[in-house]
């Protein structure tokens, strides 16, 4: 992929296109001309170093290849206000949409618009700003778009197969993801019964736009900033990718098409909301971690899918999953453990988990067994193939980590359970000679708790950027997400019955499109915001408590850390009127850039709008990065026996013009945080006030790992938080 660094670089551009592949028309994947002048094509390493070296041509890198993030919300994010997800926002004037008519771009997989999710009934006529198109294959046509989905676009690469030119979903992510975010309203709305209830998206009112970038491959780097380059053009409002690199990769900024996308986005005046990946729970593993793009985490609804185990003398014991079994609903059933019904050949390690071919037939037919995660390595559904195959009733699975997240497993009676749970079916398989059990079939349990909690394969921070800038910056719903899917996929549908219109699946690919919808609403209340302000918005109201009152947890129970949630989790009303915003300008990211170690020649393969008379500061450092203007504050590199001050200005956005806001500290043990001012006393809306904080550790504090804490700047009518991170090690961590 190479890129041209101006407007007058363009005919340069087109002249080496022209020159280099004028019988090799095939070998130009994408062409690239709003957001920069570029293009995608297939070099040899040889071409790549020669293209380079062209007056002009600023940089030159690999293609590369992203994966999706996927592994009832709205409503229990609406009873988290007070201090569940499918069916939409609280009824207010923002959810039912403000003066401007928002546009929501969806990178992904394409989408379904035969859905119900996304019928126009009673939408106004399409937004006369909108200049995308609807892009017709033999299978979409341009009457499949209409007042809901008003711009479709797919991007050939020729390595896919030509089937998969076009915009439908043959995968159904993108159809999940687009109607989680702006789905209109479908009543009773399940999956085969499960999770039933009203499908709503969080911003209903809002219109659609798919980009279509990713097939079963994955998702092209070139696809991606080509639809991003469209759709700056095309004129969306908020951007949103459930997708990334996986986070071994350590993409650099200035050669990820995310980043650079996203960038070119932000200087347009749109925000974009990324997931945060499925490497978790392990630490640093957090990915789109650039300051300009919201990421986001994933946690747990109010909402369990239950399917409990039921042993010999009808003793219960909870479990978690979704299937569709028709056994007895009495334990009448033998129950054996996995290394009991081990093969001959076969370690009592790898009986215990069933792995493949491990399991012993005659041992095994006609019983439920009971198989552990004893390495954290193995999943549920390959357990249970393993006990289906060798004839057996049902699965049992032992795993603390996936325990919360409920999978679909069709007909096969199949649950999860925990080691606690687990202790107490070992205990009755001690006391009995011939133990029984039974697995019941999937309910549907509301107002669980405690909830939200992490989800386990949310990804964490901090950043292999920079400890310095808070990432995630948010949490949403992402686990057992009710939502619209393709309407012909086999491979969730269950025997004899039609294909379900709908599917329930995890992921901070379902987080996302949460977040997404709700900067919908803002920027439809508040159209001329900044990106920045609509994320210091979301960020800096967000919420850290449970629906038990108590502090969010992770999927261990312990208490949950701002690398596991960033802010807090995503409010959907405090976000709209937030009092106060910090503005992360261009410049401020520009800087950002400086201080990461860039000059202003890379700088410019980034960004399209560099200031001519831009220059970085001559003392840019990576410890500098603190400086910038974000709704958190990092302090990394951080030494005992010295104090760091770092400053932050806020815009008075709250309405009321007179407003004094005082200051509260969250302080982590042995250290001391000062404030100054302790207040800032706005006399109108829109005014600017700064203030700095000052860090210090006491005299005997060792800072052996990072420490959390926060800042609240409070009005009797809103309180604006900033979380606070404090780190002894560098600022990269790469």
């Amino acid at each position: 992929m190479g890129s041209a660094s101006s407007a007058a670089n363009a005919y340069r551009a087109q002249i080496l296109i022209n020159t280099m592949f004028k019988r090799r028309g095939n070998d130009i994947v994408h062409t690239y001309k709003h957001g920069f002048t570029g293009f995608a094509a297939r070099l040899t390493a040889e071409e790549a170093k020669v293209i380079a070296k062209k007056p002009g041509v600023v940089s030159v890198f690999p293609d590369p290849n992203y994966q999706l993030h996927t592994t009832h919300s709205w409503d229990f994010l609406k009873y988290q206000e007070a201090v569940k997800i499918d069916s939409g926002p609280p009824s207010s004037a923002a959810a039912s949409g403000g003066s401007y008519d928002t546009i929501i771009g969806i990178l992904d997989t394409g989408i379904w618009p035969e859905s119900e999710s996304f019928n126009d009934k009673d939408m106004g006529p399409i937004p006369s700003r909108w200049k995308g198109t609807c892009m017709e294959a033999k299978d979409f046509n341009s009457s499949n778009c209409n007042r809901k989905i008003i711009g479709a676009r797919f991007y050939k690469n020729p390595d896919d197969d030509s089937d998969y030119f076009t915009t439908r979903d043959v995968i159904g992510h993108g159809t999940h993801t687009s109607s989680t975010a702006a789905g209109s309203v479908v009543e009773n709305a399940s999956y085969y019964g499960v999770a039933s209830g009203t499908a709503k998206g969080g911003s209903p009112n809002a219109r659609i736009a798919m980009y279509k970038v990713c097939n079963p491959g994955g998702c092209s780097g070139s696809s991606i900033l080509a639809a991003f380059d469209d759709a700056i053009a095309d004129g969306v409002d908020v951007l949103s990718l459930s997708l990334g690199a996986p986070a071994y990769a350590r993409i650099e900024l200035n050669t990820d098409p995310i980043a650079i996308g996203s960038f070119h986005a932000m200087e347009q005046g749109i925000l974009v909301v990324c997931s945060a990946g499925n490497d978790g729970p392990d630490v640093g593993t957090v990915v789109n971690t650039s300051p300009w793009i919201m990421t986001v985490a994933a946690n747990t609804i109010d909402r369990d899918l239950e399917s409990d185990v039921v042993l010999g003398g009808n003793k219960v014991i909870k479990g978690e999953g979704i299937h569709f079994g028709n056994v007895s609903k009495s334990p009448v059933y033998p129950l054996i453990l996995g290394k009991t019904a081990k093969n001959a050949d076969t370690s009592e390690g790898t009986a215990r988990k069933c792995e493949y071919g491990s399991l012993d037939q005659e041992k095994v037919k006609g019983k439920i067994v009971l198989c552990e995660n004893v390495d954290g390595e193995y999943f549920a559904s390959n357990a249970r193939d393993e006990v289906k195959r060798k004839g057996g009733i049902g699965c049992i699975f032992v795993d603390d980590r996936t325990r919360a997240v409920a999978s679909a497993y069709g007909t096969f009676p199949t649950t999860v359970i925990d080691s606690k749970e687990a202790a107490e079916i070992f205990s009755y398989l001690n006391s009995t000679k011939d133990p029984v059990a039974t697995i019941l079939p999937t309910v549907t349990v509301e107002k669980f708790t405690p909830a939200p909690s992490v989800a386990y394969f949310s990804s964490r921070g901090p950043s292999s950027i920079t400890r310095s800038i808070l990432k995630p910056d948010i949490t949403a719903p992402g686990v057992a997400i009710l939502a619209a899917w393709t309407g012909k996929d086999s491979s969730i549908s269950l025997q004899g019955k039609p294909p379900s219109q709908f599917n329930v699946i995890s992921g901070t690919s379902m987080a996302a499109p949460h977040v997404t919808a709700v900067v919908s609403l803002i920027k439809s209340q508040h159209p001329t915001w900044t990106p920045s302000a609509i994320k210091s918005a979301i960020m800096t109201t967000a919420t850290q408590t449970n629906n038990e009152k108590g502090l969010i947890t992770t999927e261990t129970g312990a208490t949950a850390t701002l690398y596991d949630t960033g802010a807090g989790e995503l409010s959907t009303t405090a976000s709209m009127q937030p009092g106060l915003v910090y503005e992360t300008t261009a410049v401020d990211y520009l800087h950002f850039l400086c201080y990461y170690g860039y000059n202003v020649t890379t700088i410019k393969t980034i960004s399209k709008a560099v200031p001519e008379n831009f220059t970085c500061p001559a003392d840019s450092k990576l410890d500098l990065i603190s400086t910038i203007n974000y709704p958190s504050i990092g302090i990394s590199g951080f030494k005992g026996n010295e104090s760091k001050t770092v400053s932050r200005t806020v815009t008075n956005v709250g309405g009321d013009g007179v407003a004094v806001y005082t200051v509260s500290v969250e302080t982590p043990p042995g250290f001391s945080i000062q404030v100054t001012p302790e207040k800032l006393q706005f006399t109108k809306d829109g005014e600017k006030l700064t203030y700095q904080v000052i860090v210090s550790a006491a005299a005997s504090a060792s800072l052996k790992k990072d420490v959390f804490g926060a800042l609240t700047w409070s009005t009797s009518k809103y309180k604006v938080r900033s979380p606070i991170v404090i780190s002894s090690e560098s600022s990269s961590t790469n």
